[in-house]
């Protein structure tokens, strides 16, 4: 292999002051920190990704295949069920205390709301995106993305007139509960 020293240059060790080596460290322990927890988890999307059962297998074995979903919609029998208490226990306990504001005729709610697909799957959307936006790994701005983005838009749906909750209650005094009709179906 040919020499590519410069002539004239000489092979020292690199000198770095010992002023400088304190933030050197400390840049060698985050990135050692960094790469710990990268580490960490994939192994853990690895385990996850082994521990879940093979799609193109479940039907062979006559198992359930698992929905390829999420999405409250997507899921039926117990897993819509378990996820609907799930989401129930979000809105009831984190979301109406803190946003749940007046109701009145221009910002109708229904405590009955479960019984209402379009809110149930608004605020399983909802929800969704707050788990994502909330989590250490969304970083600083992720709540303030999840007002704006998700929270915002969604309320504004949910509680306008002509919501899914148009036709409930307008007073907590006097509970009404009525579903809207829905369109009919083409060709129907």
């Amino acid at each position: 292999m040919p020499d590519l020293t410069p002539p004239g240059a000489t092979e020292e060790p690199i000198r770095v002051p010992d002023h400088d080596l304190d933030d050197l460290a400390a840049t060698v322990a985050k990135l050692v920190t960094d790469g710990q927890r990268v580490d960490e988890t994939l192994t853990r999307l690895v385990d996850e990704a082994e521990s879940r059962p093979d799609p193109s297998v479940s039907g062979a074995t006559g198992s359930r295949e698992e929905p390829s979903s999420i999405f409250i919609l997507a899921l039926d029998g117990r897993a819509y069920t378990e996820e609907l208490a799930a989401l129930a226990t979000w809105v009831h306990h984190l979301f109406l205390p803190v946003y749940g504001r007046e109701i009145t005729a221009g910002r109708p709610w229904c405590a009955r709301w479960a019984e209402h697909p379009e809110a149930v799957a608004r605020l399983h959307a909802l929800w969704l995106a707050w788990q994502q936006l909330t989590d250490a790994e969304a970083g600083l701005t992720g709540p303030a993305v999840w007002h704006r983005d998700h929270l915002d838009p969604t309320l504004q749906h949910l509680r306008s007139p002509d919501g899914p909750f148009g036709a409930c209650t307008t007073s907590p005094a006097r509970p009404h509960h009525r579903l809207l009709p829905f369109p009919e179906a083409a060709g129907a």
